[in-house]
């Protein structure tokens, strides 16, 4: 994947979240992902991460509350990774970590105990 490609389903991640659309920012991640998932990476790890924030927040919109919070902490468990890593695409990831939060707080998930 290019680049430029990589960096459009990153920006097609945000608008998707913003939108409310978070199965297919989970889909837009998951173009990256899927075929490098077999890769012992961080970066590929941290987008799992962003996959599983995606999925944690289509479970609560859902009402699965129990769900969602599993799935929550596998994001967190990848979060720290950004900062272990080496890539071109790093401040998007840094950006895309406070966008999440951002959704995160919009959606309360802290109610979840999460």
């Amino acid at each position: 994947m290019s680049s430029s490609q990589h960096k459009q389903h990153l920006k097609d991640f945000i608008q998707e979240l913003d939108e409310d659309r978070f199965y297919d920012a989970h889909e837009s991640l998951e173009a990256i992902w899927f075929p490098r998932r077999f890769e012992e990476s961080d970066e590929i790890k941290l987008l799992k991460g962003f996959i599983n924030a995606a999925v944690c927040f289509e479970l609560i919109k859902k009402g699965r509350a129990e769900s969602a919070k599993k799935v929550w902490n596998t994001y967190l468990k990848y979060k720290p990774l950004v900062h272990k890593i080496n890539s071109e695409h790093l401040s998007e990831y840094h950006f895309l970590i406070l966008h999440v939060e951002k959704i995160k707080d919009k959606l309360d998930i802290n109610q979840l105990g999460v």
